[in-house]
């Protein structure tokens, strides 16, 4: 199986992995093809890529998650469910909500050793919530490799999966506004660090530095943030590795606006913001956990070789382990077989192949 972006569908393709909605039903199973009306919905929905079958290139059967599936569809339901008790009811479940990150917390711990794929990322119909839990367990994976003590990973944790609660305050037409904001909009919008903070602080068992977290994500390195204009080490560190979870999750997700980028491409962005907008220490601890070229992704090597990645180093995230299918003049191997590239120092990953490149391997194919 292998993933595929939500814009390159085609009708016929067989769905590899159920697809989930944020309260956890199958929206789609395992086994379904795809027909007009199945990829209508799926954009509708804002999931922004699925795992299809392949047969030509049907390399890998399954994906190590550093959460488990069952983690990470309780956690979004959960989040869903206390936002919207919190709109109607002025409060929210803490104990659940702690219970949850201690759950992620011992699982990251136990999975220390895998990378994120994009398994991990846009299964859910409902952006908030899963973005949410997205950017909780990314900024647990770079707690963790900060060196971060269980106290300060619950902290950290917490303040993470509920960095955007200040949201519910905000009108839903200008969240869901598909246009550009008008300066108002924005404001408004903007407003919702500080909503956040006073929702946060009124509670005895949330600690203050998690409360802080919602308040200081949208603080900037170099000053230019919100709602203070924090600069440098004025922002706390808890918010400094939100923030970069934070804008590396989005970078992920589909726009009205753009597509959504590639791992890759949102890691030279957020690279790039290192030292201006964002925290460089935190950037590069939150790169340690990521699969550069996740599980499934066709690759080209420098010598021309065209594969599959059945396997990541942890080490070496840009060079992983690839069974190679096509020989350098792109023709199909016979007897395909697995390469390393940890162990060899002049072979690296030229490029990921789009879809169309692996359409048009597939047709010159024999």
């Amino acid at each position: 199986m292998r993933r595929v972006n939500i814009q390159d569908l085609k009708l016929g393709m067989v769905i590899a992995r159920p697809i989930y909605s944020s309260d956890g039903r199958i929206l789609l199973q395992t086994g379904i093809s795809l027909d007009e009306e199945y990829i209508r919905r799926l954009k509708e929905m804002g999931i922004t890529s699925i795992y299809i079958r392949d047969k030509f290139l049907d390399e890998v059967d399954d994906i190590p998650d550093v959460v488990s599936e069952k983690t990470r569809i309780a956690a979004t339901k959960l989040i869903g469910d206390n936002f919207k008790q919190l709109e109607k009811q002025h409060k929210i479940n803490t104990r659940a909500i702690t219970n949850m990150v201690n759950n992620i917390i011992d699982e990251l711990l136990s999975n220390s050793k895998i990378l994120v794929h994009l398994s991990d990322i846009r299964a859910f119909d409902d952006y908030t919530f899963a973005h949410s839990v997205n950017v909780c367990i990314l900024s647990i994976m770079t707690g963790i490799t900060l060196g971060y003590n269980e106290l300060k990973l619950k902290e950290l944790g917490l303040g993470a999966l509920l960095h955007d609660v200040g949201k519910i305050k905000i009108d839903k037409k200008i969240l869901n506004k598909p246009g550009d904001l008008t300066k108002e909009e924005f404001n408004e919008v903007k407003n919702h660090t500080e909503y956040g903070f006073e929702i946060l602080r009124k509670y005895d068992d949330i600690p203050l530095l998690s409360a802080h977290i919602a308040y200081q994500h949208h603080e900037r390195w170099d000053g230019n943030g919100y709602p203070r204009g924090l600069a440098g080490r004025n922002i706390h560190e808890y918010a400094r590795i939100v923030a970069v979870a934070d804008v590396y999750d989005a970078l992920l997700d589909y726009r009205p606006y753009r597509p959504s980028y590639t791992v890759t491409q949102a890691i030279t962005i957020i690279k790039r913001m290192a030292g201006i907008y964002l925290d460089t220490s935190c950037v590069s601890s939150l790169i340690a956990n990521i699969a550069v070229y996740p599980i499934g992704s066709i690759i080209e090597l420098n010598s021309g070789e065209i594969g599959v990645v059945v396997d990541v180093n942890k080490e070496t995230p840009t060079k992983p382990v690839v069974k190679i299918l096509y020989s350098r003049n792109q023709k199909r191997i016979s007897h395909p077989y697995e390469v390393d590239l940890s162990k060899f120092s002049t072979v690296v990953v030229a490029k990921s192949l789009s879809e169309e490149e692996i359409s048009r391997l597939r047709n010159n194919s024999p």
